[in-house]
């Protein structure tokens, strides 16, 4: 145990496999004690099974960690409440929390049903709620904590993922707010949009998603891509070559008293990059006095707030 979080207590969810797996390994090589939350489900959070959150406690356990399984499903605030609890009854405390449970139900938008938006919504979104709610508690009381978030770069735009992208970008969201909440408590919380190779990345449907991107792309050049379709599309290009594992520092930075000044910011990470995130900021701005009417804007919107801006998936024909 290298030591950097020694005393420590952390909750990771979805830690029996991927991302979260190498997260609690991560954590615990550090000192942290470990509860490994993981419900078992398939990646389109289907059934349940202990085997993976069992197996991740033995390892640590193995090379000399403490940690306990947890097989709560994230969408459920009592399940949250007791994972919390679980934690407190053991050890006392809770320093750090890191939300990473997920599913995929990809659809294009017009195809998709609301159960599979639901599904989604609520295993990632609400999944960040319902253990933070309790979490953030414990943390106000003890005058500190890390909580660490998992966005993706989804969430800037994704052919065919309306209910992953939405609720992605809603944990950026939820995450600058709980900066603000908490911060004067001395709690953190911060956001990562990884890239690695995981079942979810690895999934029939994100292979084939990515082949319909690639078939769209080979008719006649007629695709247009935005940023951050660009940026989605290199991540996912290079992404079985990247190792889960590598998530695993930043969090573990974040987690440390080093990181104390680190509070509501989103970063990029996999292989061998990690950028930090632009705030969202205004572009450009018109005023009138009086207020808009539809007249002056059609007169300067092009020229103005228009100016240089681009459709980034054009009408085709047919």
């Amino acid at each position: 145990m290298a030591g950097r979080l020694e005393g420590k207590v952390a909750i990771v969810t979805g830690a029996g496999r991927g991302i979260g797996r190498g997260e609690a390994l991560a954590l615990a090589q550090e000192g942290a004690r470990v509860i490994v939350n993981d419900f078992g489900g398939s990646t389109a959070g289907d059934g349940g099974d202990a085997s993976p959150a069992d197996e991740v406690v033995s390892e640590i356990k193995k090379m000399g960690g403490e940690a306990l399984p947890n097989y709560g499903n994230v969408v459920s605030m009592a399940d949250g409440e007791a994972v919390v609890k679980q934690a407190m009854d053991t050890w006392g405390r809770l320093d750090i929390l890191v939300n990473n449970a997920g599913i995929l139900r990809d659809r294009i938008i017009f195809n998709m049903s609301e159960a599979e938006w639901d599904a989604v919504i609520a295993v990632h979104l609400k999944g960040h709620f319902t253990i933070t709610r309790f979490a953030s508690i414990v943390m106000r009381q003890q005058r500190g904590g890390r909580i660490i978030n998992t966005s993706s770069e989804s969430g800037l735009g994704n052919l065919g993922q309306a209910n992953y992208s939405a609720a992605k970008e809603g944990i950026t969201g939820l995450t600058r707010t709980l900066a603000l909440d908490l911060g004067k408590y001395g709690v953190t919380a911060n956001a990562l949009r990884p890239r690695a190779a995981t079942r979810l990345t690895l999934s029939p449907e994100m292979e084939a998603a990515r082949i319909r991107r690639q078939q769209m792309a080979a008719q006649g050049g007629a695709v247009t891509t935005n940023a951050a379709e660009s940026s989605a599309e290199q991540a996912l290009g290079g992404i079985s070559a990247m190792a889960p594992e590598l998530i695993a520092p930043l969090v573990v930075y974040l987690s440390t008293d080093a990181a104390a000044n680190i509070n509501g910011r989103d970063f990029i990470i996999g292989g061998d990059e990690i950028s930090i995130m632009s705030l969202p900021t205004r572009e450009r701005t018109i005023y009138k006095q009086g207020g808009w009417d539809i007249d002056s804007l059609e007169k300067v919107f092009q020229s103005t707030l228009g100016a240089g801006v681009k459709n980034p998936k054009p009408a085709e024909n047919g």
